[in-house]
């Protein structure tokens, strides 16, 4: 993995301003700890960090090629999983490579079919292309939204890069937010609009959208999408199929030449995912596959089950550690800690986040990096079968909203009367409204089936994209690769048309990846129910927050004051969240949570030198 920066002017000689673009590549030295590059020439500059996963000397970027008088340049986020098959079709065709990596296999894919080559990728990937000939930048985005892309343009400067941290680095480019930006985050925080960067004229390429930039100005193009049909298979064959495809996508994913290893919580997913990577290490003499997870200090002491949290993961991983002999570690994170890092999380994500959720991940990923370079989790799962709560809930099922933020009116009033005039619940409503009329329709299909469609659409969207932005910053700040098989978009795709009763096999949740993954899993953990991500019950964590959010609220010079009604939030304070009266976002931003979100903005403001504008 990797991280990129480019600048284009076609109107301009930009080949001497090499410290911006050192500086802008500078700020992404974590995404790529091990090498760097510049390309320069008289309308372009490119920068790369990159971190060494396959091919150390052959997959150096930028990487340059040529064809009879055009040259092609290309800077490359990501990791290809059908390379072989690639580069053995693209030798067909009468190509040659000087190396191994998935770099120059893409480039070449683009070099013989343009723009199309996205429709031959499975991988995930952000990347840009530029056509010397042509003075064209082809810019992409994998399917799913796994790697991240941003863009802006001002006057004629087209930036773009993998982080909004290195856009900002321009000098030309400012850390400003308006009234969408504030209904952004106060409306749908922490998800983002597909696309939004949440500062003012900063913007990302969707999930499956390809960008042409000319002396034309921008388009942008969705590539791929997914197609409503009858599916056709019974279910014994349905679950055979399942079942190839994770086997497949796992697998696949395993590719590398440094150390590899698995996030194992002791849930459905993730304990597929390693149970199939240690059979595949055992099968192919790669020794003993290394086991992470994770815990905080006293969990044990404060846990209490609840409906989201029905128990928790120990006993399961120790049964997962034996039944794959996996050598297994369990990070602890002490409070103090968790606390502290909500600042790493900010500063990671160039925006406020998922507060604990996040920073717990940031010191985990830091723990792991230690050890390995690459790590497969099992992100995605819930969306694509349908693990979560809102699948089954008939009030979540009938709400016509997004079943994770239920909340809109207690967030419009956590702001100040300032911005009153600012309609949270009709942008929420609006974005929410836009994405159901996206859904691809089947003839003929019940209004039930069809409610059913919109909720995984929904899922596939927002709610995992949110999930896979926090996993991409949180272990790429520690230079730490995550894949996530799961996002594979063969599966997505598969999984799509296969109705509901299916997918609910049994009457419960994930019924249908249970039985793929029979003899994959011990029947403890096959049957063990949904428990999400853990988070700290440590009464000091609590304190902490409300502590800290006292402080801010009392120190006049705090940037969130601005925005905020600050009785109110002193209410919700005083309360430890209680006063909210509803998770901010999806199940685990509770009390806590949510003070330490709104710790985290005044941090994102203060940090970043937002201005409201």
């Amino acid at each position: 993995m990797c991280g990129i920066v480019g600048w284009i002017n076609l109107e301009e000689n930009i080949m001497e301003k090499n410290s911006i673009i050192e500086t802008m590549v500078s700020k992404l030295n974590r995404r790529g700890p091990d090498d760097n590059g510049i390309y320069r020439e008289k309308n372009v500059l490119f920068g790369h960090r990159r971190l060494v996963v396959v091919d150390p000397e052959g997959g150096r970027q930028p990487m340059t090629r040529q064809l009879g008088e055009n040259t092609y340049t290309i800077i490359y986020n990501g990791e290809l999983y059908n390379t072989e098959e690639l580069r053995k079709e693209l030798q067909e065709k009468g190509h040659h490579f000087h190396a191994y990596s998935d770099t120059e296999v893409l480039l070449i894919s683009y070099i013989e079919w343009g723009v199309d080559c996205v429709k031959k990728l499975n991988g995930i990937y952000a990347f840009g292309i530029w056509d010397n000939s042509k003075k064209t930048l082809f810019m992409a985005r994998d399917p799913l939204g796994v790697k991240p892309l941003f863009y802006t343009k001002v006057g004629s400067h087209f930036m773009f890069a993998s982080e909004i941290k290195a856009l900002l680095a321009h000098p030309l480019v400012e850390p400003a937010i308006g009234e969408e930006g504030l209904a952004e985050i106060f409306g749908l925080g922490p998800a983002r609009s597909p696309g939004n960067g949440i500062y003012k004229n900063i913007h990302e390429i969707p999930p499956a959208y390809w960008l042409l930039y000319d002396q034309d100005g921008y388009k942008l193009k969705r590539y791929w999408q997914l197609e409503s049909k009858e599916h056709k298979e019974d279910f014994n064959t349905t679950v055979e199929h399942v079942r190839g495809l994770i086997v497949d996508a796992i697998e696949r994913q395993l590719v590398s030449d440094v150390p590899v290893c698995t996030f194992l919580s002791g849930g459905v997913d993730s304990s597929a995912i390693s149970s199939v990577a240690a059979n595949a290490f055992r099968r192919d003499g790669r020794g003993q596959l290394d086991t992470y997870s994770i815990d905080y200090v006293d969990n044990a002491l404060y846990f209490k089950a609840n409906e989201y949290q029905p128990n928790s993961d120990g006993m399961y991983i120790q049964v997962m550690k034996n039944f794959i002999g996996s050598k297994h570690h369990n990070i602890v994170i002490d409070t103090p800690q968790l606390f502290k890092a909500l600042e790493d999380a900010v500063k990671a994500s160039d925006l406020p986040g998922m507060a604990d959720v996040d920073s717990s991940l940031y010191l985990f990923c830091n723990e792991v990096r230690k050890k390995a370079t690459v790590a497969l989790s099992g992100e995605c799962a819930d969306e694509i079968f349908g693990g979560y709560p809102w699948f089954t809930r008939a009030e979540d099922i009938a709400a016509n909203t997004f079943p994770w933020a239920k909340s809109t009116q207690e967030r419009k009033g956590i702001l100040s009367k300032a911005f009153s005039n600012i309609d949270l619940e009709g942008y929420v409503a609006a974005k929410y409204e836009e994405t159901i009329k996206e859904v691809p329709k089947l003839d003929g299909e019940s209004p039930e089936a069809h409610r059913m469609r919109e909720l995984f659409y929904l899922n596939l969207k927002w709610f995992m994209i949110t999930l896979l932005n926090r996993k991409d910053r949180m272990s790429m700040a520690n230079s730490l690769e995550v894949r996530v098989p799961y996002a594979d978009y063969r599966i997505v795709e598969y999984l799509w048309n296969v109705p509901w009763e299916m997918k609910y096999h049994n009457k419960q949740e994930k019924g249908l990846l249970r039985k793929a993954l029979k003899g994959i899993l011990p029947t403890e953990v096959l049957e063990r129910k949904k428990s999400p991500y853990p988070k700290t019950h440590h009464p000091a964590y609590l304190k902490m927050v409300q502590m800290q959010m006292k402080n801010i609220l009392q120190d006049t010079t705090s940037p969130i004051l601005q925005i905020i009604d600050v009785e109110r939030v002193a209410e919700i304070v005083e309360t430890g969240g209680a006063a909210f009266g509803k998770p901010w976002f999806g199940q685990l931003m509770t009390g806590p949570q949510l003070l330490a979100h709104l710790i985290q903005i005044n941090i994102w403001m203060k940090e970043y030198k937002v201005k409201i504008v």
